[in-house]
């Protein structure tokens, strides 16, 4: 084997893999059987944090940056003029398991430019599941780039040896996709998504009636959009968010900001960069949809487009229906009190259950952990707290900003320029 070879190879692939998000997963809980290697324990990947503060990380790499396609916003696309270069199959099968063994992994991320085609390149994706899993007998998270294109056939036994699977759909809209990538079609990204879908609802049915049926993806599917690339406003990004967790079940979606890599007049300025602030206030808003009963037309609207670059997307939500607010802590019901801004779906549980026993006071909610800086404009404990609730919508958000303690804030004034080019 040539070492030195092997070097320069992960370093160009493991940087090309850099500008993919979607790694971090969780759900799968393959366990270790018969003295194989690693146990994927449904913890997050790739350098992410678990519950506990356990840090796990996965090899991140690319099967090869060589790329047929031309897309505009890719780093890979054939007509830049970057170092190429390709893995075989059994160089990632061997940099895996000797990362995991000397315990700088627990998993693999593996995805790739296509070259030749999709089939061609998913086989070869699937070839490096299998003999990890066949052969080396390695029971660690794998995470398999689904190639868009390609056949049924090969989606499907990707996902026996992989656990999570993600296509990217790139760009949130298909116009975008036809301005950005117009050798590409929106449904070459939409059938693999709708194969995992269909493939993960037949094998929760049979193993309903099988217990031995074979595991299909147990992390499920996710997708990533880039976030800036074709002036897509947040509306838009979160309309085509929700689209796709309710019509192919996915697990998350992930939105990355476009990096510039070619001055192009169809991109935004190789200089303008989008901030991260724009992707966390994304974020923000996947979670409200996700977990707290917001739906997309209470946060974003024709009037609204976009969220708010110095508030979050909650407290932008409460101080816009003010005639909701203040609501009482002991009375409310758990949908207004997961609308209510610092609360998290953890304190609501707690508020809940303690008032079961007692009625609840300030020191009360801050025991628990109620965020007050933020949650008492909007909350009251009992009748006396009802004029302190008289302040204009405007006079508390200037309140909360002044107390900040957001890391965003030290960067709002820097970043904003950036983001409303």
């Amino acid at each position: 084997m040539n070492f030195e070879r092997i070097k320069e190879k992960l370093n160009i692939l493991a940087d090309a893999a850099k500008y993919d998000v979607s790694c971090a997963s969780s759900g799968s809980t393959r366990k270790n059987s018969n003295k194989g290697l690693g146990n994927s324990t449904g913890m997050g990947i790739c350098h992410s944090y678990t519950e506990d503060g356990r840090c796990v990380s996965l090899l991140k790499i690319l099967l090869t940056n060589h790329c047929i396609f031309d897309c505009a916003y890719c780093v890979t696309r054939r007509s830049n003029d970057v170092k190429r270069a390709a893995f075989k199959i059994q160089e990632v099968v061997d940099l895996t398991i000797n990362f995991y063994r000397r315990n700088y992994i627990e998993g693999l991320f593996l995805s790739s430019g296509i070259f030749k085609n999709a089939d061609y390149t998913m086989e070869r994706l699937v070839q490096v599941a299998k003999k990890l899993r066949q052969e080396e007998n390695f029971n660690g998270y794998i995470h398999l780039k689904s190639i868009p294109g390609c056949s049924d056939e090969l989606m499907y036994e990707a996902g026996l040896y992989a656990d999570r699977l993600s296509v990217n759909i790139e760009v949130p809209t298909v116009s975008g996709l036809k301005l950005l990538a117009p050798e590409k079609k929106h449904e070459d990204f939409t059938k693999p998504m709708l194969k995992v879908k269909n493939e993960l609802i037949r094998y929760k049915n049979e193993r309903k009636l099988i217990k031995s049926t074979p595991k299909y993806a147990p992390a499920g599917q996710s997708t990533q959009m880039i976030v800036g690339a074709s002036g897509e406003s947040d509306k838009d990004i979160m309309y085509s968010a929700t689209y796709y967790y309710k019509k192919y079940h996915m697990k998350r979606v992930y939105y990355s900001g476009y990096v510039p890599v070619i001055q192009d007049s169809r991109l935004p300025s190789i200089t303008s960069q989008v901030p991260m602030l724009r992707e966390n206030r994304l974020y923000q808003t996947d979670w409200l949809l996700r977990f707290y009963g917001f739906s997309v037309n209470e946060i974003l609207d024709e009037s609204h487009p976009n969220l708010d670059h110095d508030i979050d997307p909650k407290l932008s939500w409460a101080l816009r229906n003010m005639h909701y607010f203040p609501v009482d802590v002991n009375s409310a019901d758990k949908s207004m009190l997961l609308r209510v801004p610092g609360l998290g779906t953890k304190s609501v549980y707690k508020i809940l259950n303690a008032r079961k026993f007692r009625q609840l006071n300030w020191e009360h909610l801050k025991k628990i952990g109620v965020a007050l800086n933020r949650a008492q404009y909007f909350l009251i404990c009992n009748s006396k707290d009802w004029h302190k609730k008289d302040i204009e919508a405007e006079g508390i958000k200037n309140l909360i900003l002044r107390n900040s303690q957001s890391k965003f804030r030290t960067q709002y004034s820097n970043q904003l320029s950036l983001f409303t080019n």
